[in-house]
């Protein structure tokens, strides 16, 4: 279908992909409304994408086939070396498993700005808009939708698109009883220019480039990997460090704790946490982390039970939080769009456009969010004895989380929920 107008509530990964789909089906008029006043390539946050789902995204033009990003071929799962083994003359802890590793590393920055990069130069993107509630017009699906922003401003549009992250304006209004869920842990996250590990004692010898490196402890674990800087040509240094949560954090509903704002007790209690459990030289790949560019981000769950209401469309975290394990939030983002972009191909109304995408999404969506929840508990809050695990034994564990998923790093792009 084409024309009629589309609003597009945030304007980051999700929201990108979202507008450069209502584009690409003939939308008139296309606006993203993006709280935050600048541009958003400062976010340092590291991620990965699949190999088959990357080539799926090119292959459908939500990506370039050169959009820079960082190659990872194994994983390396290791843990420290038991009483009187030690942890290597490295420093590295006892290898469990060099697990094969078909993944691309991203800067979200990097990604953000490849996906705003092939944006349709139609669209309009509105900095330092926020808006403050959405809701349906006169008719229902067959009406319209309206945006309001802080300004107490409205502005109507045939259908308003929620891509507004996991505290979402819209999903209060398409589905006001879904909420993030805590998940019982946090991840502690940072980066930095990965020259810095030239101050470690074997500077960055014992980590091959190619390698992805999961450190594991009783009741937590590490994903350290390299990811591309901002600069081309640079790389930098990205970590994950799940851990049960510290008795400082008050929860009051979904948050985070930004980059820079913790305080020195709290980056002491992160160093006491990784040198009482990491292997040295991984302790000293997380303290290198500048204080800017560390933070904590509770781990939380969220399946919206539908994606759609009137004319409310809701993707990305907007719908479903799925926990970092996963390695497949940004694929899943644009997943969504795709998945409404081929539904406006074929639907001859806006309500033959929403039924369909709803249909599809909220079902992978689940799936995605189960998955995470199986791999938290086998990897996190009910992990094995680590001591006691080898090759064989890694490689009979990882399949078993899988079994009947096919969902780690997210599904294949059409693939019914």
């Amino acid at each position: 279908m084409r024309g009629g107008s589309v609003a597009v509530v945030g304007g980051s990964i999700a929201g990108s992909a979202f507008a450069g789909a209502a584009a690409r089906l003939g939308a008139e008029r296309v606006v993203v409304l993006e709280r935050s006043p600048g541009r958003l390539e400062d976010r340092g946050v590291g991620l990965c994408t699949h190999d088959d789902r990357f080539d799926e995204l090119v292959r459908t033009g939500h990506l370039a086939a050169d959009t820079r990003r960082h190659r990872l071929t194994v994983r390396r799962w290791v843990t420290r070396g038991a009483a009187g083994e030690g942890d290597g003359p490295d420093g590295c802890g006892r290898l469990l498993w060099a697990q094969p590793f078909s993944f691309h590393s991203h800067h979200w920055g990097v990604l953000w700005q490849a996906l705003r990069e092939r944006t349709p130069g139609q669209v309009e993107f509105r900095l330092g808009t926020t808006v403050t509630a959405v809701g349906n017009g006169p008719g229902g699906e067959r009406g319209n939708a309206w945006t309001e922003n802080a300004d107490g401003g409205r502005e109507t549009y045939d259908l308003v698109i929620g891509a507004d992250g996991y505290r979402s304006v819209v999903r209060a209004a398409v589905c006001p009883q879904a909420e993030p869920e805590y998940a019982g842990y946090v991840c502690w996250r940072g980066s930095y220019d990965s020259a810095l590990l030239a101050g470690l004692p074997g500077g960055a010898a014992p980590w091959p480039e190619e390698h992805c490196v999961t450190v594991c402890y009783p009741g937590g674990q590490v994903v350290i990997y390299r990811i591309p800087g901002l600069e081309p040509g640079s790389t930098q240094v990205n970590w994950v460090f799940y851990a049960p949560t510290p008795a400082w954090l008050r929860l009051d509903g979904p948050t985070s704790i930004p980059a820079g704002s913790l305080t020195d007790a709290r980056l002491d209690e992160l160093r006491q946490l990784s040198e009482r459990n990491l292997p040295p030289y991984w302790a000293g790949v997380v303290a290198l982390t500048p204080r800017e560019r560390t933070f904590l981000q509770p781990i939380y769950d969220l399946a919206a039970p539908h994606r759609t209401a009137g004319r409310l469309l809701i993707g990305g975290d907007a719908a479903t939080v799925v926990r970092p394990h996963n390695t497949s939030g940004a694929v899943k983002a644009m997943q969504d769009a795709h998945a409404f972009e081929l539904a406006g191909r074929e639907a001859g109304s806006w309500p033959d456009l929403l039924a369909a995408y709803d249909r599809e999404r909220t079902a992978a969506g689940r799936e995605l969010v189960e998955l995470g929840r199986a791999l938290g508990r086998a990897q996190v809050t009910a992990s094995p004895d680590w001591s006691g695990m080898d090759e064989p034994a890694m490689a009979a564990w990882w399949q078993h989380q899988l079994t009947g998923t096919g969902g780690f790093g997210g599904h294949a792009l059409g693939r019914k929920g």
